[in-house]
């Protein structure tokens, strides 16, 4: 039998006593907890703290690790010119380029352009920065893994002449 032919002739079979089937139980006792839904425009923007960027920045949460997950998310905004320091992530970092134009830069590599659509994936423990171009700003979602409690490791400082590359 094809496997097309033979999903379909199963689930013909199965669908009764899926129907007949008493509903899924609550999360049982000892789970992380239930489904949570943040609506669209409800997360608390925050200024990013300067010890950890160059210019102006503005950080959405969205959700955050409850063990035994690890990932974390944040939507991050940054004005024309604004960076973030050099910095490290223990699992690595993905980057969904929401709006804008960004650069991004791993360490001894070329700046390179990003835009809305783009997908950065960032290594574990390769030093890199990304932010905004010059001229415009630059909205990622960051998707990165906790280890012992820190996601990120922040280096120092972008400097004017790297940045401008």
């Amino acid at each position: 039998m094809k496997p097309k032919k033979f999903f379909v002739v199963a689930m013909t079979l199965l669908m009764p006593a899926i129907a007949q089937a008493d509903p899924p139980s609550p999360v049982s006792a000892g789970s992380t907890g239930a489904v949570t839904i943040t609506r669209r425009g409800t997360a608390a923007w925050l200024c990013a703290p300067d010890e950890f960027f160059t210019g102006s920045v503005r950080i959405a949460p969205l959700f955050q690790a409850t063990p035994p997950a690890q990932a974390s998310g944040a939507s991050v905004t940054f004005d024309p010119g604004a960076r973030t320091m050099w910095h490290t992530h223990p699992f690595g970092q993905a980057l969904i380029v929401t709006a804008g134009h960004g650069w991004v830069q791993q360490w001894g590599g070329p700046v390179t352009e990003v835009e809305s659509g783009d997908v950065v994936w960032i290594p574990p423990g390769v030093k890199s920065w990304h932010g905004a171009t010059a001229t415009a700003s630059f909205t990622h979602i960051a998707i990165q893994e906790s280890l012992n409690g820190r996601t990120v490791e922040m280096l120092e400082p972008v400097n004017d002449e790297q940045y401008q590359k």
